[in-house]
């Protein structure tokens, strides 16, 4: 009989508290530990508002060793704010508008960026947007998908 009450507190206890929420892009990528840069980069551009709505979104996130493999000194050059403009075109670059799951994806995909210009998905040795390989797919946010990715991919400019 105890049993039977402690599990009845459990279930009023758990309506009280209400559904559980998942997280939007941006505490998905906060909660995960290893997309620091990220983070900062997208506060930095004012993006958070925009990752944090409605979505749906796809971000191939770079990790944050993938930012540190980029030339000394671009990370800190890239979050000054008179290169702001250039650090949204950057970001928005490894974002899709809409949910894309790796099961979507096909090879010699072109999907259009929210910075405008167009990435290539490759299927011949995993999965690969232009040179940068996916480390880790399908990581679901309320708002969208991250997928992984070893390295910072560039617009053209």
């Amino acid at each position: 009989m105890k049993f039977i009450k402690l599990a009845a507190a459990g279930v009023v206890a758990a309506s009280l508290i209400g559904p559980a929420q998942a997280a939007d892009i941006v505490d998905t990528a906060v909660d995960a530990g290893t997309f620091n840069t990220l983070v900062a980069a997208v506060k930095a551009a004012d993006l958070v508002d925009t990752l944090k709505g409605a979505g749906p979104f796809t971000v191939f996130a770079p990790t944050d060793e993938a930012f540190a493999a980029l030339p000394a000194g671009t990370v800190d050059d890239l979050l000054k704010p008179e290169n702001k403009e250039k650090l949204v075109a950057v970001l928005t670059y490894h974002v899709v508008p809409g949910k894309v799951m790796s099961s979507d994806l096909t090879d010699g995909m072109m999907a259009k960026t929210v910075e405008g210009a167009d990435v290539t998905i490759d299927l011949d040795n995993g999965v690969m947007v232009n040179d940068a390989k996916v480390v880790t797919a399908d990581i679901a946010a309320d708002n969208g998908v991250i997928h992984v990715i070893d390295k910072v991919i560039l617009p053209p400019m």
